[in-house]
């Protein structure tokens, strides 16, 4: 995976204000974390396909997944249950903020984690 600096502008500016807000290089990628849990990040694969990422966690998995260009993240063979990778062209505002809202709401959940997790 490979940086994609335009729709990681994107994800910045719709998280724009969020109280403990994270940036940090994970997976090739840009993530945005609050309490040292990830949230959402972007990035661009080998193939070029432009797709961001939101942690949605498993309970809202099959509503993620019905969304316009959801599906499954996949990493080495591996299915990562409760994260969705979004194509980017079916992402405008609109459906951007509801992805972010999505993802803050499980997030929202977690316990932050302590330094040592981090």
């Amino acid at each position: 995976m490979a940086y994609d600096e335009e729709l990681t502008a994107r994800l910045r500016a719709a998280l724009e204000g969020l109280v403990g807000l994270v940036e940090k290089r994970m997976m090739g990628a840009v993530c945005f974390m609050v309490d040292g849990n990830m949230i959402c990040g972007a990035d661009r694969a080998k193939t070029g396909e432009r797709r961001f990422l939101f942690r949605v966690g498993k309970d809202h998995q099959d509503e993620a997944l019905a969304r316009p260009g959801a599906k499954l993240m996949e990493m080495g063979g591996r299915t990562m249950s409760g994260f969705i990778f979004v194509d980017a062209e079916d992402c405008g505002d609109d459906a951007l903020r509801s992805w972010v809202a999505l993802a803050l709401d499980f997030v929202g959940t977690l316990p932050p984690k302590t330094e040592a997790k981090r």
